[in-house]
């Protein structure tokens, strides 16, 4: 059974099970994390850019990891069964979709190149030259491979010139930048696109999402479910930094599979009385160190240097910490009006039920089957 049919099924049991109106709004919550697309940790599909401006030329260098269904899929004939894969059209889609402005002119494609998959990297590259006018003082980019990739699709872009550099994350509700080419870049402009990244990050990582419930459904009172998050904050935000930066860098298919296990562990721990909540602080912490290399993911896939990566990070982390609060919002005051409710031990083992179970799942596909 493939991993969407599995939560599907697990959908189908948990709204079965589950009655009353209270429950059913933590139901929602759940389903709301289980709804978001399958890659848990880029928000939707993420692809990888590097702008390189040169006098009058720009070399656009796009790099995806995989090509959702769709007609870039079926032009290049992925997944059609006795047939070669052509990536050529890749080379279209970026000279047709990529649209370039120096100095108010356009700026025209004039060719590029494919640097297919292969035994030692599963990703697909293609390069673009684009010609403009004259000498580039101001870029302006425009990023429409959403309308083909998906509009889940973003693209994290590391813009670089003689001088000077500048990152920005490309998306359905940020298709443009603008770089002044003439003088060293306001990073700040650029970062600033990495916060509506960060809270998409967070809300559609489901996997994050339910570890956060697990950890919230036997929480305590209000005073346990503050120190609760306040630790998941710190160490997230801590390990994200390093790895972001470099400093620490652990495999993802470790993280992940731990990642998937922290949901199974604290799930597990919701169906054994005996764990008081006086300590899942500290295990919110532990596990919170992993889930910060989990976030960290799609930022260091874009390799800008350290000086400019810091405001980009900061911007990532405030919004994964927004959209953290959105959830422990709308959850929290539903968790502690129904702390006294005789049937809260029911839910609470019934939605920590299917966790756990989503969680062993999850473990097993990527410890075991390279999911």
């Amino acid at each position: 059974m493939s991993q969407s049919k599995q939560i599907r099924a697990a959908r189908d049991c948990l709204l079965s099970v589950i009655r009353s109106k209270p429950s059913r709004a933590i139901a929602l919550a759940l389903l709301l994390a289980w709804a978001a697309p399958a890659d848990a940790h880029t928000g939707g599909m993420t692809g990888f850019a590097t702008i390189t401006i040169s006098g009058k030329q720009v070399r656009y260098n796009l790099t995806l990891s995989d090509v959702p269904p769709g007609p870039l899929a079926e032009q290049m004939h992925l997944g059609q069964p006795g047939t070669t894969p052509d990536y050529r059209p890749l080379i279209t889609a970026i000279s047709e979709k990529i649209h370039l402005s120096a100095d108010g002119e356009l700026c025209t494609a004039t060719g590029g190149q494919i640097v297919p998959p292969s035994a030692a990297s599963v990703s697909l590259t293609g390069a673009v030259e684009f010609s403009c006018p004259g000498d580039i003082r101001k870029l302006t980019i425009r990023d429409d491979m959403s309308e083909i990739l998906g509009l889940t699709q973003h693209t994290l872009a590391a813009i670089v010139w003689s001088g000077g550099s500048q990152q920005f994350a490309f998306g359905t509700d940020a298709r443009e930048t603008t770089v002044q080419v003439s003088e060293q870049a306001k990073a700040a402009r650029g970062a600033g696109s990495f916060f509506p990244l960060g809270i998409e990050h967070i809300l559609t990582g489901y996997d994050h999402l339910l570890f956060l419930l697990a950890l919230m459904l036997r929480g305590g009172g209000l005073w346990s479910l503050l120190k609760i998050i306040t630790a998941f904050t710190i160490a997230h935000s801590i390990t994200l930094a390093l790895a972001a930066l470099d400093v620490v860098v652990l495999p993802s298919a470790l993280v992940e599979s731990v990642i998937a296990l922290s949901i199974a562990y604290v799930a597990m721990e919701n169906l054994l009385p005996r764990y008081a909540a006086s300590r899942r602080w500290a295990v919110s912490f532990l596990f919170g160190l992993v889930h910060g290399f989990g976030f960290s993911s799609v930022l260091r896939e874009i390799g800008l240097p350290k000086e400019n990566l810091l405001l980009s990070l900061l911007n990532f982390n405030l919004g994964v910490e927004a959209g953290q609060l959105t959830v422990v919002l709308l959850v929290v005051p539903i968790l502690m009006r129904i702390r006294s409710r005789s049937w809260e031990p029911v839910m609470v083992a019934t939605v920590s039920g299917v966790i756990l179970a989503v969680g062993l799942v999850l473990f097993v596909e990527r410890a075991f089957l390279g999911g």
